[in-house]
Parts: structure tokens; sequence; C-alpha cells
């Protein structure tokens, strides 16, 4: 094949990586990419309502299929909708590649309509951004964009096309041309020698599981070397779903406010920390004096940069956490037999149990943890759940029982409202197999709601259940216990609230609303017979708070199970 449009030679590219699917909205300055998009077999394009959910889309996608997310824009204001999404998406090292349209280039600098430096302004939250000045460079800057996109701590790449470039034909052979190769840091023996002898010196050692063993599709290699060394796994928050709720080493989750009780409290016990993949974030830690008193720290991450940036690691890591782990699991083998559980270990169903938090409330209005106990017990171990930031956010972390990787996505990083619904829909498209249920609040699903047009349709059927206890309810709690004050949180007005029903109907789906405990699963149910996007709305008890702290030695507060209820558990 000789001359082609550049465009053409950058869908074939992107069908080459394995592009299946595209998250975006056609403009002027993009419309000689859509023109060659159209030709693809491969690559289906779902149209979004704004850029800012094809972004979230294009993440969810990619967080729950592990491929790269793509998102497309036109100039100006698209590329800066978008900016949330790519915020998203690098720090939490979620692979997306968005494109954009650009004025022509000899507009470039001088305010030209819709012309803005989109490259400049995203640099701090890429890996990489490209402005293409040059047609024949665009195949090569595609080919790089997905090696960087996944390679070592992935990210998002933003590429910007303008219009006068888009038009171009370029030689282009796609018979010669293939995916870069993409390395993976090695362990060095010596490292990996000195963190077993470490791990069998301890008294009282764990392994943390952060979201980077997920990213890295490890999951099973972690629990396969906890396992052999009869070691407690604790989880960071993106390291929710890495290991089954009911796993007999699973210990609860670490954090000030996404936490397990039980998760803190063996943290606090321990003299010696394997974090493997994790970035060691403030809503993790709390309290640095009190998180790294009296232990030390094995670090393993494939980004140089994370080691020792927070925490100081007695012994860092720079590996694959995948390729750390099979490492550690064969020296393991070679220097000790299986370990025998200590009592310790052999405690920890028990224990978990013993600290969990109460859930099983029966007043009207109805409990928010009531709404989480009826989902826990409804919904499958198959089941993909996405939630944001919020007090609903808050309760899932603490509540939901989760037992695959990649079912538990979440914006652990930026928390932007709105992310879920988006996210949702991208989450269904790469799962189609899959149920997917967005955990929202009532202010929550008003930034990114009209997203909910494009699961309408093209038939995407998400569940969507809304936490509407009627206020900016995370806020209203910090004014509460802060500043002694209730300022501008109220999102009920004059004895109403928005109609979520309504607000399903209006787009096509279907709604319903619950306001008694016995009423969820029965909605639940109906949701999932439906095979259609739908909205549940649960109205919930206005004054309810979450369990939150400064830090980790702050044990919160919880409603000790009855012994009747611990057995049913």
């Amino acid at each position: 094949m000789g001359k082609m449009p550049v465009t053409e030679a950058m869908v074939k590219i992107m069908e080459d990586e394995g592009v299946e699917v595209i998250f975006g909205i056609p403009g002027a300055g993009i419309l000689p990419f859509y023109s060659a998009l159209r030709k693809s077999t491969k690559i289906k394009h779902y149209l979004a309502r704004h850029e800012e959910g094809a972004s979230h889309a294009a993440d969810g996608y990619a967080r729950a299929s592990g491929k790269v997310g793509i998102c497309v824009g036109t100039s100006g204001p698209a590329g800066t909708n978008m900016v949330t999404g790519l915020y998203a998406a690098q720090v939490d090292s979620i692979p997306i590649i968005a494109i954009t349209g650009q004025s022509v280039t000899a507009q470039l600098g001088k305010e030209a309509f819709q012309a803005v430096d989109i490259t400049e302004i995203v640099k701090p939250i890429t890996k990489k951004s490209y402005c293409v000045k040059e047609a024949n460079q665009l195949p090569r800057i595609t080919r790089e964009a997905f090696r960087i996109a996944k390679e070592e701590r992935p990210g998002p790449v933003l590429i910007d096309l303008p219009l006068d470039v888009q038009r171009r034909e370029i030689e282009y052979h796609p018979s010669i041309d293939s995916p870069l190769e993409i390395p993976k840091p090695a362990p060095e023996t010596r490292k990996i020698r000195r963190a077993l002898e470490m791990l069998l010196e301890a008294e009282k050692p764990l392994v943390l599981l952060g979201g980077g063993v997920i990213i890295a599709n490890a999951c099973r290699e972690f629990v396969e070397l906890a396992e052999y060394l009869s070691t407690p796994i604790v989880t960071s928050l993106m390291g929710k779903s890495g290991i089954a709720a009911d796993h007999p080493l699973y210990a609860g989750q670490v954090g000030t406010s996404c936490n397990t009780p039980y998760g803190n409290k063996i943290f606090l016990e321990s003299d010696l920390v394997l974090g493997v993949g994790c970035r060691f974030s403030d809503r993790h830690t709390g309290a640095l004096d009190v998180y790294t008193n009296n232990r030390k720290f094995i670090h393993i991450d494939t980004e140089p940069t994370q080691i020792g940036r927070i925490i100081p690691a007695d012994l860092g890591i720079v590996a694959d956490a995948k390729l750390a782990l099979q490492a550690l699991l064969a020296m393991a083998k070679e220097m000790t037999p299986p370990r025998e559980p200590t009592e310790r270990v052999n405690a920890i169903p028990e224990m978990r149990l013993n600290y969990q938090r109460r859930l099983d409330f029966d007043q009207i209005p109805i409990k928010p943890q009531r709404v989480y106990k009826e989902i826990n017990e409804f919904f499958d171990e198959e089941t993909v759940f996405v939630t944001c930031i919020g007090l609903n956010q808050i309760w899932s972390s603490q509540f939901q029982r989760i037992f695959k990787p990649r079912h538990y996505l979440i914006p652990g990083g930026a928390g932007p409202l709105g992310w879920d619904l988006p996210a949702a829909i991208g989450a269904k498209v790469a799962r189609p197999e899959k149920t997917v249920v967005d955990i929202v609040g009532d202010y929550g699903l008003g930034f990114c709601g009209q997203e909910m047009a494009v699961a309408v349709m093209y038939h995407i059927p998400i569940i969507v259940i809304v936490i509407n206890n009627g206020y900016l309810s995370l806020i209203r709690q910090q004014e509460k216990y802060l500043y002694d004050m209730n300022f501008e949180v109220t999102t009920w007005y004059e004895g109403m609230c928005v109609d979520f029903v309504k607000f399903a109907e209006a787009y096509g789906a279907y709604g319903q609303r619950v306001e008694e405990p016995a009423e969820i699963k029965p909605a639940l149910k109906r949701a999932v017979e439906a095979n259609w996007p739908a909205i549940i709305e649960v109205i919930v008890d206005r004054e309810t708070d979450a369990s939150m702290g400064p830090s980790l030695d702050k044990i919160v507060e919880y409603e000790p199970l009855p012994t009747e209820v611990l057995t049913k558990v």
C-alpha cells in the first residue's frame, strides 16, 4: 500500500494495537480523523454527551479490561473538558489515549478560534503529550503513545492533531509496521533474597496489596506468595478486589477513611510491611509517624520515583509487580518450606467477623448501611461495582465485599464527582457479560448524568444506585466536626429533591424510588430483569455519618455485630 490519508494510517495502527472501542464527540477540528474512523470495521465508536464523560468512559473501559482506553474530541474546549479525565487516569496509573483536534498549524499561538495549547495544559497530568506538526511523524507517535501508555507505571497520553496535518497524505505500509516492544523491569536477585530474609526474620509481617498489583495482573502471584509464607494480607483502597473478601488470609483494608477496623488493627500490630504496587497516599497512611512507627518497609514498584517518596523504605525494589512476585515465590521455595500459620494468622477469619461494622438496621428512613447489606446479599461475585467520591464511596469501600480483581472500580487519587456513570458505561462495554453497578450520591450523579443518554442510545444495561440523603454529605460531615457549621451543603429544596425516577425516564431508562428496607432487593431484581439502563433511587437517613479518623491510631467506632448475626455473615 502506498500513499494514504495520515488519519487512515492512524486508524490502522489503532486497529493493529487491538483497539475495539472509542468514546468521543466529533467536531470541526477532528473531522478528518472521523472520516477515517468511519471506514473501520474493527472499531466501534460511542458518541458521548460531554468530553469529560468520554474520558471517564475510556478510563472505566481500561480499568475493567486491562486494555488502553481511547477518547476523542475536537479542538479547544474539547481538550480542556478532558483534563479531569486525564488527571484521574494519571494519578491511578490507567492507560488511556486522548486524541484532540487542533486549529491549522499556521494559527498556532495566535489565539485562533478554539485553538488552545492543550499539549502544554496537560503536561503535568499525562505521561506524554504531543502536538503533531509533521504528518509523517504521526505513525511513529501513535505507536509510541501506546507503548508509553502501557509501559512501567501506566498512564494517559494525549495526541493533538492540527487540522491541516490531518488532511495530508503520507507513505505508510501496514505490512511492515507493528507494535513497539514494552520491556518490563525485572528485580535484582540479591534484593529479592534480602526481602525474603526480612520477611522470615519478622515476628508479625504482613503484605500490602496495592492497585499496581491489579494493574500488573499479578493478584494470583501475590496471594500465592502470602499463602506460601502464611502472611496476613491487607489492601489499600486501590488494591480492593485484589483478594477475595472471604480468603482466610485477608485481614482487611488499611486507611483513615476507606478502611476496615481489623485491617487497621492488624497493620498497627505489624513489625514489617511488604508493600507491592502502592503509593502510600495520604488517605491510606494518615499520620506518617503513626503509620511508620516500629515497623520496617519493603517497597516494590515499577516506577523508581515511588520508592522512598513518602515512606522511607528499608528495602526498595524497582520491578514489574508480576515479575517481582514470581521471583519472591521462587526464592521462598529455595529458602524455606511452606510456613505454618501462626496463632495470629489462624485467627484472621474470626477477628475479621468480630470487627465488622454493623449493617443490619431496620428503621425508616433507611440507614445507608442497610443499603450496602442488601447489595452484598443480592449481587454475586461476578458483579463489577463502580463508585466515586462522597460518603457513598466511603461506605462502599468500608462495607462492600468484593471477590475478584477489576471488579471494584474507583478513582482513588483524583476522586472527581461524575466519574462513575461514564466509567460504568465503559466498564460494561469492556465486560458485556458482567452485571455492572454504579453506586453514587444524589449530588454526584448531577455531574456527568447526561451520559445516561449514551447508555440508553447504545442499549448498555448498567444499574445506577443513588444513595439520596439530600446533602453534599462528605462535606457536611467535615463541616459538622471540623467547623461547627452546616453551610451550603443541602441539595433538597422547598421540601423536595431531584426526582431521579423522572430523570431516568427522561433519558428512556428504567427508574424506581425505594423508601423502605424491604423494597431494596425487589427493586434491584427488577432492574436486573429489565436488562436496560436503570436508576434505583434509595432515600436514606440524612444525618448518618461515615466512620473516619485523622490517623490510623484512631480506630473508628463501630457497633459490634451480635453473635447470631456473625454466624450468618
